[in-house]
């Protein structure tokens, strides 16, 4: 650790995992997991539906300053998804169209950003995954402190290094790698019932009796 900097190594990937996780919907992963898991106040940066599913690059850094992200892009692995925390401040951007490129070269999957980006059309352009409080014209200061790969906080959310992202158009999921396949699993089994209400309402077989079942209990 020096000036407030500390990198801490990388985390393994569970691929395993991560296959086991991709495509399933964000919403309902948060669902299994207590309704309590997933991001607010970030919001996709791309107008066309994107996904991601990939293992967590972690970085704090204050507010307005990119230094260690810069930093992280040098660690980036393929399939990696870059969240940063950036104290939730919109008046710097954090990242932009060149650091996107970067990251897209050395196969990053998405970014979350606690804070603000910009060159918002290049990320719609070439369709790579963002996620943002805010967007800024304003450019960042390079100065420090910050981490890399240490516990984080984005959108009100903990992070983990190495935890599988999964992102959509409703938002950001965190998951701890040994529960990736049991909360995939719970995921897949919701889905199949959420469907199966879906169809029910489609043919008019459905039924909302479990309402007023709910209502009387409560004294209604």
């Amino acid at each position: 650790m020096s000036n407030g900097i500390v990198i801490e190594a990388r985390k393994n990937t569970f691929q395993e995992g991560v296959d086991a996780l991709r495509g399933l919907p964000s919403s309902v992963i948060g669902d299994v997991m207590g309704r309590l898991a997933g991001t607010t106040g970030l919001n996709p940066v791309n107008r066309s539906p994107v996904t991601v599913c990939g293992n967590a690059l972690t970085v704090r850094v204050r507010a307005g300053d990119n230094l260690l992200i810069h930093k992280a892009l040098d660690m980036l692995k393929p399939g990696d998804v870059l969240l940063v925390d950036g104290e939730a401040d919109v008046s710097r951007a954090l990242v932009g169209e060149i650091m996107m490129t970067s990251a897209r070269v050395r196969g990053a999957v998405g970014f979350v950003i606690d804070g603000a980006i910009r060159d918002f059309e290049a990320f719609e352009q070439h369709q790579f995954p963002c996620w943002s409080r805010g967007v800024s014209l304003r450019g960042p200061y390079k100065d420090g402190p910050g981490s890399i790969n240490l516990p984080i906080s984005v959108g009100g959310m903990q992070v983990n290094p190495g935890d599988i992202i999964v992102g959509d158009s409703d938002g950001v999921v965190a998951i701890a790698p040994h529960q990736a396949l049991a909360v995939a699993a719970k995921a897949k089994t919701k889905v199949a019932d959420e469907q199966t209400t879906i169809a029910a309402i489609l043919d008019g077989s459905y039924s909302s009796a479990w309402v007023d079942a709910i209502l009387k209990q409560k004294g209604f």
